[in-house]
């Protein structure tokens, strides 16, 4: 998914970010070049008192992942943060998606008007055919429905195909808005840039059009937001501007460790995820983002027997560069959990009881949040730790 054969580094030439740089300077912000990016604010980086539980796509567990429906869920069942994955429309409106390839998530192939839209594209290095968001407006875009990816999984989620539209970050905003007034607590926003090296290759960076929509929501202005990639040039060129915003935290994603982040894959860089996780690149992620968010294996990594083995020491070793530490993604089905918590329901099953074990055995390492796709277990698993 994040590699970069020759066709996208011939396609965005031999400087990883300059695009993307060069779209966020128009905002009036010259980003800092990698060697001298403005160290993040020490007085941001205060762990919380708790972990903070982030609604992986919101509720996706158990309603279609990134509809107002899963967000709504979500907040309902205690998360701190929901999560859009953003993506852009023909006409330069961001959209969740976990993918600007729709083919999965919505029901795009049954809409004989835009059978036509079906193509080949590359994305990071990974060739995909379907219809991808960039060749709609967000008006045609609004006709489709969302479905559920994982439906032999989630039969709950999937139950609910075709009953919810996509939706803008400004939808999302409002929303949260509406909904941490009546619940009468904060709810934040932890959005995730999606390809970005790719978008702004076509000449639709995210980056602006998110500050963009920053500046202009009133909650945004003011609620936590915790922006994410797995690229690093875009995190690194956003350090300065979202600095004197006060409320806005950065997150470097970390991808499988023999893979490159795709914006260094682009300009043709050695250097690959496991690069990031050695004491000179954790120090060097600290001056430009608050969170490392590795996948939960990397801490406490998988036996040959499917079972939980040792911490691999990393959050200790985020912690020490001072980093906050977040993991992605735990999930209530037989099918994601490890060995040690399985039931004998089926790989297809949901496991509460297991989810819920599973996600306090990742705490105990001094995780200072998590992703999960289902908020109630994570809710509950921090009860029972605190209790």
């Amino acid at each position: 998914m994040r590699g970069g054969p020759v066709s996208r580094r011939e396609l965005f030439a031999a400087s990883a970010g300059v695009a993307i740089v060069g779209a966020l300077s128009d905002y009036g912000v010259a980003a800092a070049p990698a060697a001298t990016a403005a160290p993040a604010a020490t007085a941001a980086r205060a762990r919380p008192v708790r972990p903070l539980l982030m609604a992986h796509r919101g509720c996706s567990a158990l309603r279609p992942e990134h509809t107002l429906a899963s967000y709504a869920k979500a907040i309902e069942d205690g998360a701190d943060f929901i999560e859009p994955d953003l993506v852009a429309t023909k006409d330069g409106v961001l959209i969740a998606r976990h993918e600007n390839n729709i083919v999965e998530t919505t029901d795009v192939a049954a809409h004989p008007e835009f059978a036509s839209r079906k193509t080949v594209k590359t994305i990071d290095g990974e060739k995909q055919e379907g219809w991808f968001t960039e060749d709609f407006t967000f008006a045609e875009l609004k006709t489709l429905r969302a479905k559920e990816r994982l439906g032999k999984l989630r039969p709950e989620s999937q139950s609910h195909d075709g009953e919810y539209q996509l939706v803008s970050l400004e939808e999302i905003a409002d929303f949260v808005a509406a909904e941490a007034a009546a619940r009468g607590r904060v709810v934040g926003l932890i959005p995730e840039i999606k390809h970005g090296t790719y978008f702004a290759g076509i000449g639709m960076p995210l980056e602006p059009r998110l500050i963009e929509r920053l500046r202009a929501s009133a909650y945004l202005r003011k609620a936590p937001v915790v922006i994410q990639s797995f690229e690093t040039s875009n995190l690194k060129a956003l350090r300065p501007i979202v600095a004197p915003f006060g409320n806005v935290q950065l997150m470097q994603l970390i991808g499988d460790p023999g893979e490159a982040p795709a914006d260094l894959a682009a300009a043709g860089s050695p250097k690959r995820y496991a690069d990031l996780l050695t004491p000179t690149g954790l120090a060097e992620i600290a001056t430009y983002a608050d969170y490392l968010a590795p996948a939960t294996r990397m801490v406490i990594p998988l036996g040959p027997d499917g079972k939980l083995g040792k911490p691999t020491g990393l959050v200790e070793a985020a912690h020490k560069a001072g980093l906050l530490v977040s993991v992605w993604t735990f999930r209530p089905e037989n099918h994601f959990l490890a060995a040690d918590f399985r039931n004998d329901a089926g790989d297809a099953a949901r496991n509460p009881e297991g989810s819920v074990a599973e996600i306090k055995r990742y705490l105990a390492t001094g995780l200072d949040a998590f992703f999960t796709d289902d908020p109630a277990l994570g809710r509950r698993a921090l009860s029972e730790m605190a209790g």
